[in-house]
């Protein structure tokens, strides 16, 4: 039997504690020997509370109990992001995790839709849609398995405590045989044959060799940036906003099911719905704001009494030329930085430890494995990266500079082509590999005001009168199943109550 990989995984937080839980969580025994290295002195970014559903199975693949992770991260339901005053001011719609309405004759709903709109219909997309319209009522409930049934048609996220999760990770990778070593890297030495990383050093003395290692020592890319000097590719003439503040706030009101991004001047500010407390941030462009005002603003547009002092980060958009160079690959922050209006940092961390799982080389590092990585990780920030451009491009707000700059600013050729296509007759390519399938496009796309100049043709086999017919029942389905469902308060105090959430008989926050 060959000897285990060493692997040295260099930095906690978020990154490093999926890393290690995946590959000993994973993994039979034997395969790998897993040691990760972090400092107490090194403060943890937590790279996002809000999550997609794609956690969910990352969670479910290493035994993660739900119901566990929950209760210990005090963790709520999530059903979309809703975007207010983003395509322009007044205006609100919400990316759900789920469908609107259901293909007729193999032609997908929405171009019915669209040929309902041209025809004088007034119909909201939203209102085909269960995880919107449960959302806006503050509900919840599992989707079911039920093939075809109305109930099947979402899937579902989690706000979480990020630092909490990571310690939750901690103790699931620890009890299952992870190695960690406290200690600050004081050197990374290198072979002088290849190249490859060969050890580091630690401030005490200690010497910490392995076969591969992974960087996620954050912004500062330890390994990746600084010891290997991998190039950064700044996408910051696409993606303008460069810093952040962020702040707790008490909770108060209902327990909404979803993520909040409310578009401010320069930027926007997120609120995040935790069982006891809510996560608010201003994500904005320096160009147009000072830190000063950031922090004001954001204080002074918080649902309850803030909790902490605001915090800031800074930060340049981008990504590493390369994910995984030599023996070295990088997760995380240390391989790029896209800012989290879709709640995709933790989802490019799971992305990055699933294609290390499939990829998992020998001792020797086969550049054949190392170039697929690549590849694939390419493709996610691509189009993840396409993805947030499209919210800030496709705008008409005339109240900022911010806006103007962003609605005449090029775009990448590829997100080009995707409006050209939807602008034409309503067509959403589905790409095999990468984030956001047709119902996430098609939710920001019509969402920020783009409509298609026509429909597909194929929808006139369908008789106009059969055809509303069967949109007018399929409304009627959504709005039955959805006030079918429990209030998401009261699902989440029966399900994962946490012991750090107070609450009133209602099930509020107090």
């Amino acid at each position: 039997m060959p000897a285990p990989l060493k692997v040295v995984i260099v930095g906690g937080g978020t990154a490093g504690w999926m890393c290690a839980a995946a590959l000993v969580g994973a993994l039979p025994p034997g395969v790998c020997d897993v040691r990760l290295v972090e400092s107490d002195e090194i403060g943890i970014v937590g790279v996002g509370e809000a999550t997609l559903p794609q956690i969910k199975e990352f969670n479910d693949y290493i035994g993660v109990v739900e119901a566990d992770f929950m209760r210990q991260t005090n963790a709520t339901f999530k059903l979309g992001i809703e975007f207010v005053d983003w395509g322009f001011k007044g205006s609100s719609y919400i990316h759900p995790f789920g469908v609107h309405g259901k293909p007729m004759g193999g032609v997908p709903f929405y171009q019915y839709w669209t040929k309902a709109l041209q025809h004088g219909r007034a119909d909201a997309i939203e209102d085909f849609c269960l995880p919107i319209v449960a959302g806006r009522k503050n509900r919840f409930a599992f989707p079911t398995t039920e093939e075809g049934g109305i109930n099947a048609t979402f899937a579902y996220a989690y706000h979480f405590d990020a630092n909490l999760y990571a310690r939750f990770l901690r103790e699931f990778a620890e009890l299952r045989g992870l190695n960690r070593t406290e200690g600050k890297i004081v050197d990374v030495a290198l072979r002088p044959a290849d190249g490859h990383v060969a050890s580091i050093t630690l401030q005490s003395g200690a010497v910490v060799e392995g076969d591969l290692f992974i960087d996620c020592s954050g912004f500062r890319s330890l390994l990746m940036g600084q010891a290997l000097g991998v190039d950064y590719e700044d996408w910051t003439h696409w993606l303008p906003c460069d810093r952040a503040m962020a702040v707790p706030c008490e909770r108060v009101g209902p327990l909404t099911p979803y993520t909040r991004s409310t578009a401010l001047a320069a930027g926007w500010q997120w609120r995040i719905p935790l069982q006891h407390r809510t996560g608010n941030g201003y994500v904005y462009a320096s160009r147009f704001l000072s830190d000063d005002e950031a922090a004001a603003t954001l204080l002074a547009n918080l649902d309850g009494a803030a909790l902490d002092e605001p915090r800031p980060l800074r930060f340049r958009a981008g990504r590493r030329t390369t994910s995984w160079a030599r023996n070295c690959i990088a997760v995380g922050l240390a391989s790029g930085f896209l800012e989290p209006l879709e709640s995709t940092s933790i989802y490019l961390i799971q992305i990055a430890v699933t294609n290390l799982l499939k990829l998992l080389p020998g001792p020797a590092i086969d550049p054949a494995l190392a170039a697929e990585f690549n590849r694939l990780m390419d493709v996610e920030y691509e189009r993840v990266r396409d993805f947030l451009i499209l919210h800030y491009h496709a705008n008409a707000r005339d109240d900022a500079p911010l806006w103007a700059h962003c609605r005449d600013m090029d775009v990448p050729d590829s997100l080009r082509r995707k409006m050209a296509l939807f602008q034409h007759r309503g067509h959403i390519r589905q790409y095999k590999d990468g984030l956001f399938s047709p119902p996430s496009w098609l939710s920001v796309l019509v969402g920020q005001g783009l409509r298609p100049g026509h429909y597909d043709p194929l929808v006139d086999n369908l008789p106009y009168e059969r055809m509303t017919a069967a949109m007018d029942q399929l409304r009627a389905q959504v709005a039955g199943a959805a006030e079918g469902m429990g209030d998401h308060a009261a699902f989440v105090a029966g399900y994962c109550p946490s012991p750090a959430a107070v609450r009133t008989p209602e099930g509020a926050a107090s």
